[in-house]
């Protein structure tokens, strides 16, 4: 299936997670980086691409904190539709994509909201490359690191075995697929029990091989307490 000119861009940004690993009062989506929420950096990446339809906020039903923050300026919507697990609020974001206009061979990007250094040359850079692809594809990171697996030791960590790193790829988002082919790939997941981490690995359950699109350190996800002075460091030029 090739993209054709009237082929929408959609922006999907599950942000119903409380992040626990990261250690804060608040969901760390909503902590503050240089004056600003870490959310505010990753709305403003996509707002600066005026190819894109419509950039989608899924929040929790009980998010206390949202309508509390200053996203003034940036173009998105947002709806309360965020589900248990990530794996549900993408599937009900695809939903309610529908209400801004979204069809099944429209393009949707999914973004972890904890990515706050995706910029919007990486972004135009997944278009590029997957507009034309059958299955869609990811931002990814060749692995760079020696990879250990730990031994199964109740006690204390130790090293098993190192695994071979040669093809192993990081992923990152956005993942971009069309949007019928993703939400059946995640409903087809959901019914026969599989958890999905990432869009891409629901697609692989099917058969599909997404692209491989290479992307940046900067944008990591933020995940733990020490990789907040990290992010600001980057965004707003701190150490």
């Amino acid at each position: 299936m090739n993209a054709r000119q009237t082929d929408r861009l959609y922006v999907l940004i599950p942000s119903a997670g409380v992040g626990a690993r990261a250690g804060a009062t608040m969901p760390k989506q909503y902590r503050e980086i240089g004056g600003r929420p870490l959310l505010h950096y990753t709305l403003a990446a996509f707002d600066v691409c005026e190819e894109l339809a419509q950039i989608l906020v899924v929040l929790s039903a009980d998010d206390s904190h949202f309508d509390t923050l200053d996203f003034s300026g940036l173009r998105f919507a947002a709806r309360r539709c965020g589900g248990p697990t990530r794996h549900a609020s993408v599937l009900n974001g695809l939903g309610a994509l529908a209400e801004f206009g979204a069809s099944d061979d429209d393009w949707v990007l999914v973004h972890d909201a904890a990515r706050p250094g995706v910029t919007p040359e990486l972004i135009r850079a997944l278009v590029k490359a997957v507009k034309d692809d059958a299955v869609g594809g990811i931002i990814a990171m060749p692995l760079a690191d020696t990879l250990k697996r730990a031994a199964l030791d109740p006690q204390l960590a130790r090293i098993g075995h190192t695994e071979p790193r040669e093809g192993l790829w990081l992923a990152q988002t956005p993942q971009m697929f069309r949007i019928g082919l993703l939400r059946d790939a995640l409903l087809r997941a959901q019914q026969e029990g599989f958890a999905v981490t990432d869009e891409a690995s629901a697609l692989e359950r099917l058969g599909h091989q997404p692209l491989l699109v290479p992307g940046t350190m900067r944008n990591f996800k933020v995940t733990y307490p020490e990789d907040f002075a990290m992010a600001e460091a980057i965004l707003v030029g701190k150490r």
